[in-house]
């Protein structure tokens, strides 16, 4: 079963706490997608450093090879080793990334998948909460609701039925 950390957002000077909606789930483990579209994916979740730093290490990688007069299929293996390791690695530079924005961990949640996940870790965090987001049933206050004072329109000449209803106690 997937592992995810959850992290929030730093508070705003206006709130107290952050908003559950802007909760971020990491999942642990390998990224297909930062294996395939390295870059890509690093600028899609905004993880500025560490492209420049993958960015930094592929020309340095490819000026050396180059230097070195390798031939394309081991810098091909190189770079094909570059890619399983940011892979491997994403979700730690996300991780990263967010501590470093002022983001705190608050819990690790295990879930088949991500919604599994997420419905894991709100029950158990909103019920540590001490005023919890939920809905509760109205109370019973012991009176009646109050009855209007303003006459129906009767729907027949003789005023005994309602709508489609009759008066209690008239004939049918």
């Amino acid at each position: 079963m997937p592992v995810f950390t959850v992290h929030a957002p730093p508070p705003v000077d206006d709130e107290r706490r952050a908003s559950p909606d802007r909760f971020v789930f990491v999942r642990d483990g390998f990224y297909g997608w930062a294996f395939v579209f390295g870059p890509l994916w690093l600028l899609t979740r905004r993880l500025w450093l560490a492209l420049f730093g993958y960015l930094v290490v592929a020309v340095a990688v490819t000026f050396a090879l180059t230097a070195l007069r390798v031939g394309a299929g081991p810098r091909f293996a190189v770079m094909l080793l570059m890619a399983l390791l940011l892979g491997l690695e994403a979700a730690s530079l996300w991780r990263w990334t967010l501590s470093r924005r002022g983001w705190r961990q608050l819990d690790v949640v295990v879930g088949d998948d991500l919604p599994g996940a997420e419905r894991r870790f709100f029950d158990r965090w909103s019920s540590r909460q001490s005023n919890p987001v939920s809905f509760s049933l109205p109370m019973d206050r012991g009176a009646p609701p109050p009855t209007r004072s303003v006459p129906m329109p009767s729907s027949s000449i003789y005023g005994d039925i309602v709508g489609s209803f009759p008066h209690p106690g008239s004939s049918r």
